[in-house]
């Protein structure tokens, strides 16, 4: 699966919440690091979603995607999914590493 295709499965297997997909695209060191927090491993990293995740009832509307080699830049909006309005706007810059997301940033506004 190349760079662009392993993200945009990241994103359906969240706004799915098909958690166990989700894990298959990430590494076992994966690391997220966003502005209000960092995870550390690809099982805190899914147990989060799983279980603590404030609002399941999402999707993300990818508005950019730019792809170098092993980096993917994502530009986009977190949409309610019951009243279809935007929550956020985030820019997300993906690593991969041997066919798997290794680190993600995530911005948020």
């Amino acid at each position: 699966m190349d760079a662009v295709a392993l993200v945009d499965r990241y994103y359906e297997s969240l706004d799915a919440r098909e958690y166990d997909a989700l894990e298959e695209v990430l590494a076992p060191a994966f690391v997220q690091q966003r502005p209000d927090r960092r995870f550390e491993g690809r099982e805190s990293f899914v147990r989060f979603m799983r279980e603590d995740r404030p609002n399941e009832a999402t999707r993300h509307e990818l508005e950019d995607v730019l792809a170098d080699g092993g980096s993917v830049a994502v530009r986009g909006r977190v949409v309610d999914e019951e009243t279809g309005s935007a929550l956020f706007a985030f820019a997300d810059f993906f690593r991969i590493e041997a066919g798997a997301i290794t680190r993600l940033e995530t911005y948020s506004r």
